[in-house]
């Protein structure tokens, strides 16, 4: 039975991501890079000198934009999602991030109250 293929994010930096790739073993992982359901040009996978594969991608400029985007790093063979990237950018999410900030806030009030109902009757 073969390990399960893995990601582990080692760094993000000036619009490259780079990781690494584990349990492939000596063989080239199956990876893909998805961005709006389209594979992402120029995915750079290459094995190190200790036999650990590495991961090198450009975020695509269409990304960088305002909305929320998100890059599924997958494998190729079955379709798993092996890690993602999410950027939020924009002033509308300013809004949704507060909007969502109050209901949280509003459910843990309402929380609160209802714990100390029970204390108190209990």
């Amino acid at each position: 039975m073969t390990e399960s293929l893995s990601v582990t994010r080692t760094r993000f930096a000036a619009g490259i991501w780079e990781g690494e790739v584990r349990g492939a073993g000596e063989r080239r992982p199956p990876v893909e890079v998805i961005y709006a359901e389209q594979p992402v040009p120029d995915v750079s996978l290459s094995a190190d000198e200790s036999g650990r594969w590495r991961l090198r991608f450009v975020v695509p400029v269409e990304a960088v934009s305002e909305g929320v985007h998100t890059l599924l790093i997958r494998s190729a063979e079955t379709g798993e999602t092996l890690d993602s990237l999410t950027m939020l950018a924009g002033d509308p999410m300013d809004g949704d991030l507060r909007g969502e900030v109050a209901l949280l806030r509003a459910e843990l009030e309402l929380l609160k109250r209802a714990f100390r109902r029970h204390v108190r009757e209990g």
